[in-house]
């Protein structure tokens, strides 16, 4: 809606105290630019008579000569922002070359869609996770893609809040009408549902347990379970909702859990963006024919249940922006079949020309640029930011990603 040169506002929205219920609402007209009261307006007439009339005259042609002495841009002009502490997005545009990790060619994969209705290609590239997790999804996604069996595949489900997913009109879709199922390629592994989960954990995982043993043990009495550290290589977020503790590594959200006698395990997380692999009841674990990923608040409660494959790294606003389906669970229904986005064709990166790879790096987790970054994430201090939140759940510090650009002699 436009601005109205004469519409009145109440004056008492302008303050804290609360309209009279028997006094008549004192208005002031508009000058006819937004922001600005006129002090010059007919207003004053109904200001001029009755007791201190005079002073009130001579004050308001006073203000009246004020404003019109007033330089244009001084009128106008936005106040300046405060100076304070550095913005999340500031620190992270301070780190070094050194504190950013490329991604291998061999764990990204790159996923063209059809192009809109406009005729603009579409491209959404995904990085694979890494060891040790999820390795046997892992694998198998590569198969499929070598196998190019993905391409003609489409996206069959979008539900508000919630996930995207691909594959197979004909698989495990109640909604679609089609009985005939794509042939899945041979070699594709079997896995377990334990596999959801890492046991044997590696240096970098047991480092930060060791660190979680050493505050469990010399933790004042009394003192709360919930806990953020933001230290170089022993970043860790709030989770106590979900895992023990939610740590980095590799440049992905990790949740650690603590089981009896101090065993312990780790898994990936739900976080928005995050890629897993579409399954049918237990016990059935998916192939990764069927993926999905998460386009709204982070449904934790899939943690442990689902495979978690990877996360898309660019050209998230082609998946999160499509049309709902109506069906169940989001899936499009046999009258929307024309709503389904075709996937022409999903390929590994390392096996595309080399000038038609992508490339993307990721800020280091274990550095100090990362520390404060997420210390920034967990309490905002900058400008416009009164109190910090005092910690933050782990899918509030997404991992920097960044594209590296390729030059003309590459």
């Amino acid at each position: 809606m436009g601005f109205e040169p004469t519409k009145e506002l109440p004056l008492y929205t302008l303050s804290r105290r609360a309209p009279s219920t028997t006094r008549p609402r004192l208005r002031m007209p508009f000058s006819g630019r937004p922001g600005r009261i006129d002090a010059c307006s007919p207003f004053r007439k109904r200001l001029e008579g009755g007791r201190y009339g005079n002073m009130k005259k001579l004050l308001l042609t006073a203000a009246c000569a004020f404003a019109l002495t007033l330089p244009a841009h001084a009128q106008t002009e936005a106040p300046e922002e405060p100076a304070g502490a550095p913005s999340p997005n500031e620190i992270v545009s301070s780190a070094t070359p050194e504190e950013w990790i490329a991604i291998q060619a061999e764990d990204l994969l790159v996923m063209t869609l059809a192009p809109d209705r406009d005729g603009k290609a579409r491209t959404v590239i995904l990085q694979l996770m890494p060891a040790p997790f999820s390795q046997g999804w892992v694998e198998n996604i590569r198969t499929l893609a070598r196998a190019e069996w993905y391409d003609g595949i489409s996206v069959n489900r979008v539900q508000d809040n919630y996930v995207v997913q691909w594959g197979d009109p004909g698989h495990d879709n109640p909604e679609s009408g089609e009985v005939e199922t794509k042939p899945l390629p041979e070699g594709l592994r079997v896995m377990e549902e334990a596999d959801y989960e890492v046991r044997e954990l590696n240096e970098s995982l047991r480092h930060q347990l060791t660190a979680l043993f050493d505050w469990i043990e010399n933790r004042e009495p009394g003192e709360s379970n919930r806990l953020s550290f933001f230290e170089p290589g022993n970043v860790r977020a709030v989770d106590s909702n979900y895992g023990f503790i939610g740590v980095f590594e590799r440049g992905f959200p990790i949740s650690l859990q603590l089981h009896q006698h101090f065993a312990s395990s780790a898994s990936s997380v739900h976080c928005y963006g995050m890629v897993g692999v579409g399954r049918s009841y237990s016990p059935d674990t998916g192939s990764g024919a069927e993926l999905y990923t998460v386009i709204g608040h982070a449904p934790r409660h899939l943690d442990r249940n689902i495979a978690l494959v990877g996360r898309i790294i660019s050209g998230m606003e082609h998946l999160s922006s499509l049309p709902r389906g109506s069906g169940a669970l989001g899936f499009y229904t046999e009258e929307e079949a024309d709503q389904r986005t075709p996937i022409q064709s999903i390929r590994v990166a390392s096996d595309l020309p080399e000038t038609a790879r992508p490339q993307f790096e990721y800020l280091s987790t274990e550095g100090a640029t990362f520390a404060r970054y997420a210390e920034a994430r967990a309490n905002r201090r900058d400008p416009f930011f009164i109190v910090p939140a005092g910690g933050a759940d782990i899918c509030n510090i997404p991992v920097p990603v960044r594209a590296i650009e390729q030059t003309g002699d590459e």
